[in-house]
């Protein structure tokens, strides 16, 4: 029996074929080292990286392709733009209360390392931040803000457009988690007033693990988080001021790049708005089958507003890793349970004591596997609770 892969919020699963055969490619025909020789080889390697740099430019509406910053996954590229940021004592950050902890940790560390004040923002449920609600907590101090795109753990879509306009009328640095929609929603940057968009490249981007990039506008200058070789002044004892060298210290993902590459090219082969309208098409499909199983409750935005493919459910009176473990060892059925890395939002919709299980789909899911989930899901709940 095939496995059902419904943990696409995690990292995308199967890749393109194309993925595969690029990362083969990179290995075997030019498995050189970019930027650290003039040979063929090492050209070959560079061009590949360049070109992958271009394509995310303009995907995401920056115009230098020198400002797209190669990371091993958003993780790092998040800590780069909030640590590189230059916030010093006193200074003040707004972030939301359903971050993932690649953004809340590195602010509490600026919170209890560096003096840096912290407001996290509560949205409702369904992702809803009004212009007024923002303006209360703006401060003569506020110097960034940070907010996901999409919730991880709810679906729950937030409004960049609106926060993005308050951060240039106010002249605060703009920090965007796309996490959970780089791919599969429209971003761009010069419309949307965003100085720095971090993402990885294994989920909605289609590439494999160990990728990533920060987006940074040519205005921000951002300390470096590594220091070190960077093919090129290399008679200089500090690091280089040139992008993108000043942020990519070592040997890059070659082989992950080139990866990234050809997910990016499926990616606009088959357009991010039909990629959304699938997965909506899924969720939706899922919402409706799930509120008529009694003993199951499903949390995120209301049954009309439009989410991620991400939906957190529990079956009343049992424990979320046992049901994860029966999905996956009896029914073959992959999905998460637990706490999602996103303690702040659990503790947001009430579920921080036992988290959720979650589960979500991508581009490659279909209907007939959402109507075997379903059957699962009531055949467990018969056995375990009646």
């Amino acid at each position: 029996m095939p496995i059902i892969y419904f943990d696409q919020a995690a990292s995308s699963f199967p890749k393109p074929d194309t993925v595969a055969t690029a990362v083969i490619k990179a290995i075997n025909e030019f498995g050189a080292n970019p930027g650290r020789g003039g040979h063929q080889l090492a050209n070959q390697a560079a061009s590949v990286i360049y070109e992958t740099r271009v394509k995310l430019a303009k995907l995401f509406g920056e115009k230098d392709p020198n400002n797209v910053i190669f990371c091993q996954n958003a993780t790092h590229a998040l800590n780069q733009g909030i640590k590189g940021l230059h916030l010093k004592q006193g200074d003040h950050v707004i972030s939301t209360s359903y971050e993932h902890n690649s953004v809340r940790r590195p602010l509490e560390y600026l919170k209890q390392e560096k003096g840096v004040k912290v407001t996290y923002l509560k949205s409702d449920h369904n992702g809803h931040i009004s212009r007024e609600q923002l303006l209360t907590e703006v401060l003569p101090e506020t110097k960034l803000i940070v907010a996901s795109h999409g919730s991880n753990l709810t679906g729950a879509i937030f409004p960049i457009e609106m926060i993005g306009t308050v951060c240039k009328e106010r002249g605060i640095s703009f920090l965007v988690d796309a996490s959970q929609t780089a791919g599969i929603l429209p971003i761009n940057m010069e419309e949307m007033n965003i100085d720095m968009l971090a993402f990885p490249g294994h989920k909605g981007l289609l590439g494999p693990q160990g990728t990533g990039a920060l987006i940074v506008k040519k205005s921000i200058e951002l300390t470096p988080l590594f220091h070190g070789g960077t093919g090129s002044h290399s008679e200089e004892k500090d690091q280089p001021l040139a992008r993108p060298n000043r942020y990519e210290s070592g040997t890059l993902n070659t082989p992950g790049i080139a990866g990234l590459s050809a997910g990016i090219d499926e990616v606009v082969s088959r357009g991010v708005e039909t990629i959304f309208q699938h997965e909506w098409k899924l969720t939706k499909y899922c919402l409706e089958k799930l509120k008529n199983i009694n003993g199951v409750t499903v949390f995120g935005p209301d049954l009309h507003v439009e989410r991620l493919a991400v939906i957190p459910f529990i079956i009343n009176e049992t424990d979320v890793q046992e049901i994860a473990m029966i999905f996956d060892q009896h029914y073959q059925v992959a999905l998460r349970g637990g706490l999602h890395c996103a303690p702040l939002a659990h503790e947001t919709i009430g579920t921080i004591e036992g988290g959720t299980l979650r589960a979500s789909f991508g581009l490659y899911n279909t209907i007939e596997e959402i109507d075997q989930w379903i059957d699962m899901i009531i055949e467990i709940k018969e056995g375990l609770v009646g």
